[in-house]
């Protein structure tokens, strides 16, 4: 699915410390965690951060037929341990951090602070072929009840996206969102696709450190729900200097038509992109885009079906 070998010496990844890793480097410690996943295809929980483990963990997975359920590392252990018992894992991938909150399972491999835990779980029923992504959805986060994904899904979204956004290896987008929700996940998807360099951080953008990093490696675009739009508009945005930015993406519900007209103006005037999309889980991420060069005339609009896509008045 996600072909780190063909990007060789392209930077994958940049870390809050300005940590580089190449392409070939992700791939060599792909093929070490999947050869210590020795169930072969099966069930993992992947606990999430905007960290380089967690996203080796899921292009491993992805790329080796694992199938993993990503959540948020910050899950109430409560319902965490629900979904253990009702879905019963062969493995945990999670922070390190977190490994002795599982001191009754075994560790059996870690790397870049991460750790693979073995569950008492092995292969306890069977999994569908086609079935390669299990995630929440903003209706079933209280509950066990997921959102599956197959591989045809999540390749054929990701290339509609790369193709309207027109993406390549030239991209360094910076995380603004969990990549254990859809939409920070299809920015992820689309950017390993196309061989550019991740800017991976757990900041937000009400820390100055966020913004540091953003000027520091170049960020070229990130994506944000209303909420981020509302703040950044707080933050004068307007005012800042970033260069090397290039585009903004709007998903995860309606932006106001105030907001909406604020940052397609703006990017018209310094020569940006300004893309607003409608999206669900249930869709693999994207449905529609409204092209930038319509961001203000057809303001508040969800714009058009992705390439390859439709939609019908039922």
């Amino acid at each position: 699915m996600w072909p780190l070998n063909r990007f060789g010496d392209n930077i994958a990844i940049i870390d809050e410390e300005g940590n580089k890793y190449s392409y070939a480097g992700l791939n060599w410690e792909s093929d070490n965690l999947a050869a210590n996943v020795k169930s072969g295809r099966c069930l993992i929980f992947s606990l999430c951060l905007n960290e380089l483990g967690s996203l080796l963990g899921y292009a491993t997975f992805i790329n080796n037929r694992i199938v993993p359920l990503l959540l948020d590392a910050h899950l109430d252990r409560e319902l965490l341990s629900s979904l253990i018992e009702s879905y019963k894992p062969d493995y945990l991938w999670l922070p390190s951090s977190m490994a002795d909150e599982f001191d009754q399972f075994d560790e059996v491999y870690s790397v870049y602070n991460y750790a693979l835990i073995k569950t008492p779980y092995t292969k306890e029923y069977p999994i569908y072929d086609e079935l390669a992504l299990l995630l929440t959805t903003s209706g079933s986060t209280g509950s066990p009840k997921l959102v599956r994904q197959s591989y045809t899904n999540i390749e054929s979204n990701t290339k509609s996206i790369v193709e309207y956004l027109d993406l390549d290896e030239t991209e360094r987008p910076i995380t603004t969102l969990p990549m254990s929700y859809t939409y920070g996940l299809s920015i992820l998807n689309t950017h390993l696709y196309v061989g550019a360099s991740i800017i991976l951080t757990q900041k937000t953008l009400m820390q100055k450190e966020f913004w540091q990093q953003f000027k520091d490696y170049e960020a070229t675009s990130f994506g944000g729900v209303p909420y981020i739009y509302e703040m950044l508009d707080k933050l004068r945005f307007f005012r800042m200097n970033l260069p090397a930015l290039r585009t903004m993406t709007q998903a995860g519900g309606k932006l106001s038509q105030e907001l909406h007209k604020k940052f397609a103006e703006y990017a018209l005037e310094t020569g940006k992109k300004f893309v607003v999309m409608y999206g669900q889980t249930e869709a693999t991420a994207r449905m529609s885009y409204l092209p930038h060069d319509k961001s203000l005339e057809k303001c508040g609009s969800i714009g058009v079906a992705i390439p390859g896509g439709k939609f019908s008045l039922i």
